[in-house]
């Protein structure tokens, strides 16, 4: 596990100091520490984090000012990482933090982060470019579905891959769930890349716009 750089917002203070034990103890360095949406956007452009950890509900309001701060600070430091933790699902703010295509985008909902390990391993690959995201925000998100839809050409199974992708498992992961082996998922992802017009490029790029497209159609 790669060490990251990391700024943590939440207005929760033992939430906060908890995140910042963690990540401590698991080897990576919070840069900072902040409990509102203005104090991040300074911390990110100060710092330029290896990943911000978000959450979605601070001050003054306790609606989305967390989300709100994350899609400034990534308009001011475009590709800046994030993950945001959160009780609720803010489809519309999610959308905005998906919108610029460059992924490096992850969005947990914190009674689904059961697991530490599963927790860290999520913001370690939202720090290197992929897009992680829960179930329910998945599904929240394909709720508004347009009927001009780019992912019609695909096979059921090559949608099922490519919704377990857009909730950031591996190909292992994805092979695992479905009880198949890794090469019939390599030919599925293979599928899916060729039929959404995404030629050979960076892996992980692929990925990322395939997932993207998903959420967007």
């Amino acid at each position: 596990m790669t060490s990251l750089r990391v700024v943590v917002a939440d207005d929760a203070v033992l939430l906060r100091e908890g995140l910042v034990r963690l990540l401590t103890e698991s080897g990576h360095t919070v840069v900072a520490a902040v409990g509102d949406g203005p104090s991040l956007v300074e911390a990110v452009v100060e710092h330029r984090p290896d990943v911000a950890i978000v959450d979605v509900r601070m001050p003054p309001s306790h609606t989305d000012e967390g989300l709100r701060a994350a899609v400034e600070a990534r308009r001011q430091v475009p590709g800046t990482p994030i993950l945001v933790l959160s009780q609720y699902v803010e489809v519309s703010y999610a959308d905005d933090l998906l919108a610029d295509r460059a992924g490096a985008v992850g969005y947990l909902l914190k009674d689904r982060v059961s697991e530490v390990a599963d927790f860290l391993d999520g913001m370690q690959r939202v720090a290197t470019g992929a897009t992680v995201l829960d179930p329910e925000v998945v599904g929240q998100l394909l709720v508004r579905r347009r009927r001009d839809d780019p992912l019609r050409s695909l096979t059921p199974r090559e949608r099922e891959v490519l919704g377990l992708m857009a909730e950031g498992r591996s190909n292992t992961a994805i092979a695992r769930k479905l009880v198949v082996t890794d090469g019939a998922v390599e030919k599925h992802v293979k599928n899916i890349f060729t039929k959404l017009d995404l030629p050979p490029d960076d892996e992980q790029h692929r990925r990322v716009l395939a997932v993207l497209t998903y959420l967007q159609s």
